[in-house]
């Protein structure tokens, strides 16, 4: 199916936003697909990642939007956090039904921060009928300290370049205990909850905004991603995050990075969502 793209105009409050919205060349289906920028970046995403998915979709008939939140990319206005962009992704899912009048729903797509910050805004908007979010950010001290506890020192105490390299003083010993001691103190904090609140760590408010919007979610991880790492061992301390992914998909990319910048691995992605909006769209 042919696609084109068309640039976006839309205001969230005084400032102006700028969208680019990919639809097929024959008629649109009832779901559409709102990309949610994760990081320090803008509506083309790392390698075009951003570009090219929305392309993927729009093939499928399913037209995809991404924008530019206030002070990132073309867009106007003073930079918001992640956590306080609701009006941003209210105001680009306005001017999304507004562009393609035949849509019933959309499907929040997000990766990293781009994740959380459609956790929050999913239970405010009914028009939202599922997420998609990859390596979800949910970053807390003690998180981070247990995931590179984990992931990154026990690698390098396995590992026999660490030990040659030790041996011929080519590390400096007092800085890493001292690292590692830091990182042990830090991943011994205060306990998570077993249960989410509105105002708890940010895992626990994405899980409760969650569990408010019930809708269905698909969560994609990297194998070569930290961030990736602190989600799941997040999920492996938390029974409500743990009955959240029973309940939901959760697919596996072990070879991809945080970013999915092979080749093989945006396809590999773009496959995913695509069929999952597709089943989405057979639900309404």
């Amino acid at each position: 199916m042919n696609v084109r793209d068309e640039a976006m105009l839309f205001n969230c409050g005084t400032a102006e936003l700028v969208g680019v919205l990919s639809r097929p060349e024959d008629e649109a289906g009832p779901i559409g697909v709102l990309v949610i920028v994760g990081g320090p970046q803008y509506r083309v995403g790392s390698h075009r990642q951003f570009v090219l998915l929305a392309r993927s979709l729009a093939s499928q008939g399913m037209p995809c939007m991404r924008f530019d939140y206030r002070g990132m990319g073309d867009s106007a206005g003073d930079i918001c956090s992640f956590e306080s962009v609701n009006d941003d992704v209210r105001a680009a899912v306005d001017a999304f039904f507004r562009q393609v009048p035949e849509l019933r729903g959309v499907v929040l797509w997000g990766l990293c921060d781009g994740a959380s910050a459609a956790c929050f805004y999913a239970p405010t908007d009914a028009r939202v009928r599922g997420l998609i979010l990859l390596n979800p950010w949910v970053r807390t001290a003690q998180g981070e300290a247990q995931t590179y506890l984990k992931h990154y020192y026990l690698q390098r105490l396995l590992s026999r370049s660490f030990w040659l390299k030790l041996l011929r003083g080519g590390v400096r010993l007092g800085q890493s205990v001292a690292g590692l001691s830091a990182a042990v103190q830090r991943a011994r904090g205060g306990a998570s909850r077993t249960q989410p609140s509105a105002g708890g760590t940010l895992p626990e408010r994405m899980l409760f905004d969650l569990q408010r919007a019930a809708k269905p979610a698909l969560i994609v991880l990297s194998g070569r991603d930290y961030v990736a790492r602190e989600f799941e061992q997040v999920c492996r301390d938390h029974p409500g995050w743990q009955q959240f992914l029973a309940a939901n998909g959760v697919q596996h990319l072990p070879e991809a990075d945080h970013t999915f910048s092979g080749a093989r691995h945006r396809d590999e992605l773009a496959t995913l969502s695509v069929n999952w909006c597709q089943t989405v769209r057979g639900q309404i």
